[in-house]
């Protein structure tokens, strides 16, 4: 994608704050106003951020299924967009993301209590 030039929205930027603060459900709210708001290409960005922000709020309460269902969407949105773009690091999230699926789908859901949380990384970006 192209639209990688230009400012985060002030919901994008709360987003990811809350996002790196494990707060999931409310990173995901703030980032469905940003990812509504916005017209150009760039709202898949945002939108894949939004779904990374609900695998993890997926993993948090258990939903195996769920996880891995909204990650393989999740990872396709990622996927278009360079490896860094307005200042995040996209290529950073779909590594962190990626690993920590992969630990989540071997463990299955007799193991989830087993989850290494610390595997759910922040997320890097700068203004």
């Amino acid at each position: 994608m192209d639209d990688c030039t230009g400012q985060l929205p002030p919901h994008v930027k709360e987003g990811l704050r809350l996002f790196n603060e494990g707060k999931y459900f409310e990173c995901h709210e703030a980032l469905e106003l940003a990812w509504g708001a916005e017209s150009g290409p760039v709202r898949d960005l945002y939108k894949g951020i939004l779904q990374a922000a609900v695998v993890y709020l997926h993993m948090r309460r258990g939903d195996h299924t769920g996880a891995v269902r909204v990650y393989q969407r999740c990872i396709k949105l990622l996927n278009q967009w360079s490896d860094t773009c307005r200042g995040v690091n996209v290529a950073g999230l779909r590594a962190d993301l990626s690993r920590a699926v992969e630990a989540w789908q071997k463990l299955g859901p007799d193991r989830m209590h087993e989850m290494d949380w610390s595997l759910l990384k922040p997320l890097e970006w700068h203004e």
